[in-house]
């Protein structure tokens, strides 16, 4: 009875679709989960209900996940479910912890393989080989390469077909790099080293080819679970049909949606095809959205609904539950430069309206545009982090840390707590956690160095199961050791700790996050697509990109563009997916009529007087500001404006909006005109009304009184 009615605690709450994930039968079941729709919850709570109700024991599911954060959420929602034992894990942690646990026994007793904690210096020696001199950035590239063809499954010497078949954008032709691919292998089996895309393999090998231990890695995992199953590559997969062994117990969630990055060799493929593969799966749809307001809802279901291809078939219409919020700010600049001012002067607004600087991100296509932001954030004495594993750890200092804690495990006793391990780890760097220097370089090394000893602590409370025969598990605290490993696959999985500022990142860092307000910037064609971006399935992940940070805006929505690059630049035209901003000017890619009528429209231009941003609504253009900037409102004009208008309107016996509107006379209590052609430059006061009222009210802004310019007879047109 206590049993059921915990089961029975764990339905409650649930809407209908998450409720119908969480009580589909054993079986494989495909949860097809939207942004912000709640998976997470709709996932932990099916393991949770089985293993409460009876169906499953708990420390037999196995989940599998691809940030090691995600996995973390996973164990504290089912630990407060009251559910402990199922090992949430990523897949390249879960591989590493089984090929450690079986290596005495595949190895024959020889030492396992020391990990790389990441392919760059093997890479340029790699290269050096082959006769190219590869600086850093070049060696990324090439590593990039060999990491898309290792979780593709192509050897060396099927890489340059491979290659041509995938349309890749290869850093050196592709026969070179072949040859680089072919150097690696062979330096990494001469100095006794294996990469990620290895310790996978070596679990594919040691189930496929070892009877024993495919019989003993089955039995302890009956049941899988797979989260964002839309970016599994093939050797994900492999290892995950060699987990299964045919068995159908399966669970996985995703949205074909956020398929953003077959470039490393994801696919969502095996998401689309899972009905097909598994006859008679349970397939459910989650489309109520609890994180964002309908106005954001609306206009990520406006840029997906035009999406085309294999993801397109699975496309959710997404509901939003939140209150109404505003309406998403879209925004043209002159060049970059203003448009990163502007959004730093927004973002300054916001963190002195209550927004914490956390809630905030600056989103991009790509890591080069973060430069202006950085430039203009700080001028703006904005504090903000750069997400992404290259920038934080490959700052000098954590660098220097990661090594000094390598060191460590040397001298530090393995019974010493983790943090205080760290910390002590930390001491042959220079830091000490007492309080951090003044601001500066000195401070953001301070707080660099923080972030790992609070990681730290994260990872403390999350000790390690390890199996002991069939029946039998311990928990063993983490080590030193298991933390510098740990701090190994972050660095390999662009997976950061948290430092308090406005986040800063690419669009393909910011999946899986969310924010209060969000930035989308550099919306121009050539960047958003990019230019790279030449087939139709290319151009559908560009924007599936744009999809995906829409998606991460709770309440506050900004899109904007810069119209040239650089002051006096060419001009660049607004991304295609933007159906509002395509609305305003994508007559230019049509002909005749339409063509003629944008060129009104772009003699019609209006522009905020306070942050050069151009109007698009028909309100915000008679303003002549943006409603978020600052109003200069002349009260008492204002009011003498009403005044008159409403003796106007009643001579007139109409309405007083046809005399003028509300925002017509805001704009003139605020912009005060001083001649005509300021009077007319006001959208709404064309020539008709410029010769019934103008001189009546410049005389009105220069001061003279309602009774002066309108005499008590009736006024007569």
């Amino acid at each position: 009875m206590v049993v059921h009615s915990a089961a029975e605690r764990v339905l409650a709450g649930l809407d209908p679709e998450q409720r119908s994930a969480v009580t589909a039968p054993a079986g494989p079941v495909c949860i097809l989960a939207g942004a912000g729709t709640g998976k997470t919850r709709a996932v932990t709570s099916r393991i949770a209900h089985r293993a409460l109700t009876g169906d499953i024991s708990a420390r037999h599911v196995l989940a599998v996940t691809f940030t090691a954060r995600a996995a973390a959420e996973m164990r504290a929602r089912l630990s407060a479910l009251g559910v402990g034992g199922v090992q949430a894990r990523t897949f390249h942690a879960a591989a590493l912890r089984q090929v450690r646990y079986f290596a005495p026994r595949l190895l024959e007793g020889r030492a396992m393989p020391e990990l790389l904690d990441s392919k760059v210096r093997v890479v340029t020696l790699a290269a050096a080989k082959v006769g190219l001199r590869a600086d850093r950035a070049a060696a990324r590239d090439l590593a990039g390469e060999i990491e898309w063809a290792k979780s593709s499954l192509v050897e060396p010497g099927e890489y340059v077909v491979a290659a041509a078949k995938a349309l890749r954008e290869t850093p050196y032709e592709p026969a070179k790099v072949a040859e680089v691919f072919d150097a690696y292998e062979r330096l990494k089996r001469g100095n006794g080293v294996i990469d990620f895309e290895d310790m996978l393999r070596a679990a594919v090998w040691g189930i496929e080819e070892h009877a024993d231990v495919a019989e003993q890695v089955r039995g302890q995992y009956r049941h899988l679970v797979v989260d964002e199953y839309q970016d599994v590559n093939p050797l994900q997969q492999r290892l995950l049909d060699a987990w299964l062994g045919g068995r159908d117990d399966l669970t996985v969630v995703g949205d074909a949606s956020q398929t953003i990055y077959s470039f490393t060799g994801a696919t969502s493929s095996y998401l689309v095809d899972f009905p097909r593969r598994y006859r008679g799966a349970t397939v459910v749809r989650l489309v109520r959205d609890y994180r964002s307001t309908p106005q954001v809802v609306g206009l990520a279901n406006a840029v997906i609904s035009q999406a085309r291809g294999a993801e397109a078939r699975l496309r959710l219409e997404l509901h939003g539950q939140r209150p109404p919020g505003p309406e998403p700010d879209l925004r043209i600049f002159t060049d970059e430069p203003a448009e990163a001012n502007a959004v730093a002067a927004r973002c300054r607004a916001l963190i002195d309206g209550g927004t914490p600087a956390r809630e905030i991100a600056v989103l991009f296509r790509t890591n080069a545009q973060s430069e202006a932001y950085e430039k203009a954030l700080t001028e703006a004495a904005v504090p903000y982090v750069v997400q992404g594993a290259e920038r934080f750890f490959e700052r000098p200092e954590v660098r220097q840390a990661m090594i000094a804690l390598r060191a460590a495990t040397r001298s530090i006793p393995g019974e010493t707590p983790l943090p205080a391990a760290v910390v002590e780890g930390l001491a042959a760097v220079g830091w000490a956690p007492d309080a951090p220097p003044a601001g500066g370089a000195a401070r953001e090394r301070w707080e660099a160095l923080a972030a790992l000893v609070q990681l730290a602590e994260e990872y403390a409370a999350t000790p390690e199961v390890v199996p002991i025969g069939e029946a039998v598990e311990i928990e063993r605290p983490v080590t030193l050791g298991d933390f510098n490993e740990e701090l190994a696959r972050r660095a390999a999985q662009q997976h950061v700790p948290t430092v308090e500022g406005v986040t800063l990142a690419s669009l393909h860092s910011a999946k899986g996050l969310e924010w209060d307000a969000v930035f989308l910037v550099g919306l121009a064609e050539g960047t958003l697509p990019t230019t790279y971006a030449k087939t139709p399935e290319q151009v559908e992940e560009e924007r599936r990109l744009l999809y995906v940070g829409i998606t991460r805006a709770r309440e506050w929505l900004w899109l904007s563009y810069a119209a040239a690059r650089s002051p006096g630049g060419r001009a660049r035209r607004p991304s295609r997916f933007l159906p509002q901003l395509d609305r305003s000017g994508g007559g230019e890619r049509a002909g005749g009529g339409t063509a003629r009528r944008t060129e009104r429209r772009r003699a019609q231009v209006v522009s905020c007087r306070i942050c050069g941003a151009t109007l698009l609504a028909g309100a915000d253009r008679k303003l002549g500001r943006c409603p978020t900037c600052p109003s200069d409102l002349d009260e008492e004009l204002y009011e003498r404006l009403r005044e008159w208008r409403q003796r106007v309107a009643g001579a007139q016996k109409v309405p007083a909006y046809v005399v003028f509107t509300d925002a017509t006379l805001t704009a003139l209590a605020e912009r005060k005109p001083g001649r005509t052609e300021e009077l007319i430059a006001i959208a709404g006061i064309g020539p008709r009304k410029l010769g019934l009222y103008g001189d009546t009210v410049l005389a009105l802004v220069a001061g003279a009184g309602v009774d002066e310019v309108c005499p008590q007879k009736s006024f007569e047109i």
